[in-house]
């Protein structure tokens, strides 16, 4: 049966909403392993993962890491960044959907909703991911790339105000009214986001965030059952390449360390 045209959408942000880490730290492992990045970076890395549930973000913060990040990828490979996350996605990934978030997706689907995935991550790993999910669109960050290496410059950063400019244009192209809308997401700065829409959830808020949702009356949900893909549908999900898959995701990382200074303030 063919599925019927969607009346109105729902936004879901990516990491700690729909999975339940940073889809670019999650890779640091590998991205060290591949000569990307170097031992200080993933102790960095592992040590965001460890504060990601327990802080929120501060802006200042944020942009100074943004600036440091993408100065890290400038110059890298795309090839390279292919290879690697193309070995690696389905065992990084795949284990780490929550099993609630594919609950909700299955059930704004099947109410004639068009599900929207709006991340900070890179489109090159989001749209992988989004495939995998079977989600109808992907807003996402996108780097600049000359000669097959990454210029350190950003075309598009998927960020606060941005994520709601970029969910207004969606709804203005499909013919949406955004009050009709859902929107879903973990971090304060998705404030513009979930403020965007007419019924927005907080999703394993942090502190700053549940908060707000308290004040304005939203609903708070908290997904806790990661589990991998190809156990719910008992196939192995499969792995989805692309160019320079990855490296623009690592500006989303730039949330998690901007947190630590955010919990020390908090």
């Amino acid at each position: 049966m063919d599925r019927v045209e969607p009346r109105s959408a729902v936004f879901f942000d990516l990491d700690k909403t729909v999975i339940a880490k940073s889809s670019t730290l999650a890779f640091g492992g590998p991205f060290y392993r591949g000569g990307l990045i170097n031992r200080r970076a993933v102790l960095k890395g592992a040590y965001a993962q460890f504060v990601f549930s327990l802080a929120g973000a501060d802006a200042v913060q944020m942009e100074r890491m943004r600036a440091q990040i993408t100065a890290m990828c400038t110059g890298w490979s795309t090839e390279t960044v292919h290879d690697i996350v193309r070995e690696t996605l389905h065992t990084i990934v795949d284990p780490l959907v929550y099993a609630e978030a594919v609950d909700l997706i299955e059930a704004h689907r099947s109410a004639g909703r068009e599900v929207v995935i709006v991340s900070s991550s890179g489109a090159e790993m989001v749209e992988p991911i989004g495939e995998m999910l079977g989600v109808d669109r992907v807003v996402a960050t996108r780097m600049v790339v000359a000669e097959g290496r990454y210029t350190g410059e950003i075309e598009f950063y998927a960020y606060g105000e941005g994520k709601a400019e970029a969910m207004r244009a969606v709804a203005a192209e499909r013919g949406y009214d955004l009050a009709d809308c859902h929107a879903y997401s973990d971090s304060i700065t998705d404030l513009p986001m979930l403020e965007a829409v007419g019924h927005p959830t907080a999703v394993n808020p942090d502190r700053a965030l549940r908060r707000a949702a308290t004040e304005r009356g939203w609903p708070v949900l908290v997904f806790s059952r990661p589990v991998a893909l190809s156990a719910r549908t008992g196939q192995r999900t499969p792995v989805v390449t692309g160019a320079a898959v990855g490296v623009g995701a690592a500006v989303v990382g730039l949330a998690w360390f901007a947190r630590r200074r955010a919990l020390r303030t908090g």
